[in-house]
């Protein structure tokens, strides 16, 4: 791949940022060199709690790759998860950087048609995928 299609210029902040969907895995590890962790605003996540999350989580996702255990992305029902999963699949030739919302999430099993109510499943299911996660990997 050509220089232009590893960095790009975000349209709002004119943010640098690589291309995450050409480079990095769920876990936010490259894929030709997964000993490298990218997060935050490089890494095409917009908004401060974002990048701080993405930050936390590269962090304990490197941790355990150096400790020789295999890193585990954050379930997609996750908010961090569908993040991750969102910078690692998107369409890398219209790839731009997202802050979280719920158009991210995976649709649910038994959809909602009333938003309050199904924004508030949504987050029910998050809460209880990522304490399954913490359970077992952290």
């Amino acid at each position: 791949l050509e220089d232009a299609e590893f960095l790009r210029y975000g349209q709002i902040h004119r943010n640098t940022y690589i291309n995450a969907p050409a480079l990095l895995t769920e876990t936010l590890q490259l894929r030709a060199h997964p000993n490298v962790f990218f997060a935050g605003q490089i890494s095409g996540v917009e908004g401060y709690v974002e990048s701080i999350a993405t930050g936390m989580v590269a962090g304990m996702l490197a941790a355990t790759f150096l400790s020789g255990e295999t890193p585990r992305a954050f379930p997609r029902e996750t908010a961090i998860g569908s993040l991750c999963h969102y910078i690692s699949h998107a369409d890398a030739r219209r790839y731009q950087p997202a802050n979280i919302a719920f158009d991210l999430f995976p649709p649910l099993a038994n959809p909602l048609k009333d938003r309050r109510e199904r924004q508030t499943e949504i987050c029910r299911v998050a809460i209880e995928k990522f304490d399954e996660y913490v359970a077992v990997h952290v």
